[in-house]
């Protein structure tokens, strides 16, 4: 199997992670969300650490410690993630899983916009029609629904907002997750001192089940992480889509969370926006690897 091949191979499985873990964080339902975030923010630490640990990557993050600026950002991006996770982890237990869906269907089209604001990075006409096109199904979900899908919105907003900040730290992806998490690791202790640690402690169902928070959480980051090394950036952007589309069958199919007439109607027009935004994607990609 070529380097490539793994790559794509490991990229569908992160993607697979990520887009089935609504199954997983529905079994913690019962549990207050910040609970579960503390644990998983603690967890994944653990997990991180771990990994960190059999590298001999260990004084790596002793490294990112030095330099003042850098700590500021991750602290920033540490903040923005862990409101990512929480939200998602509400949505579920909720009932609101379908909108999370929603949320990471429009995520690129908020990060070409964040792109644009923070990082002046260039939007083709497409990709305004793309994001135009969001916009109006945003619109259509308000209108119908009687109100904004604040948590689509926020979830996308909180992701792009992540990946932005990400460009700003040096340090590779598991380092970095690992600092975050470590900054984060007094708040989400205070958060179990001051809320008390009922759910881990009432039976080993629970406390195993907020334990592999963790490891679901960096498995599928480091296959990312191995996947970006290895696929073309255009293959790592479309295969992305396997996961709200499975978080959308999930809630559609097994929470039987209902679909609207007004969902029938936005739906389709932000598959078509990212159809708009591929293509586009598509084209640059190909523009660049062509031979010169």
């Amino acid at each position: 199997m070529t380097e490539a091949r793994k790559g794509v191979v490991a990229l569908i499985a992160a993607c697979v992670i990520w887009g089935l873990s609504p199954l997983f964080y529905k079994q913690l339902a019962h549990v207050p969300p910040l609970e579960v975030l503390a644990h998983r923010t603690l967890w994944s630490f653990a997990a991180f650490g771990t990994v960190l640990l059999v590298q001999g990557r260990l004084v790596q993050i002793a490294a990112a410690f030095s330099d003042r600026r850098q700590i500021w950002i991750a602290l920033f991006s540490a903040l923005t993630i862990s409101t990512n996770w929480f939200l998602f982890i509400y949505s579920v237990g909720a009932g609101r899983a379908l909108e999370a869906s929603i949320g990471y269907y429009i995520y690129p089209l908020v990060a070409v916009v964040a792109g644009f604001l923070v990082l002046r990075e260039a939007i083709a006409p497409l990709q305004w029609a793309a994001v135009g096109l969001v916009a109006l199904a945003v619109l259509v979900l308000t209108v119908g629904l009687g109100v904004a899908p604040w948590i689509s919105l926020a979830l996308a907003a909180s992701f792009a907002s992540y990946g932005v900040l990400k460009r700003w730290i040096a340090s590779g992806p598991v380092v970095s997750v690992t600092v975050e998490t470590l900054l984060l690791a007094p708040l989400a202790v205070a958060v179990l001192i001051f809320w008390g640690q009922g759910a881990f402690a009432a039976n080993w169902r629970d406390a195993g089940l907020l334990a592999l928070s963790g490891p679901i959480t960096a498995l599928p980051l480091i296959l990312f992480s191995y996947a970006t090394k290895r696929a073309a950036m255009a293959t790592v952007g479309l295969t992305l889509y396997l996961n709200p589309t499975l978080q959308f069958l999930v809630a559609w199919l097994v929470f039987r969370e209902a679909v609207t007439g007004w969902h029938a109607i936005a739906l389709p027009m932000i598959w078509a926006a990212l159809a708009l935004y591929s293509a586009v994607a598509l084209r640059r990609h190909e523009r660049g690897s062509a031979p010169t």
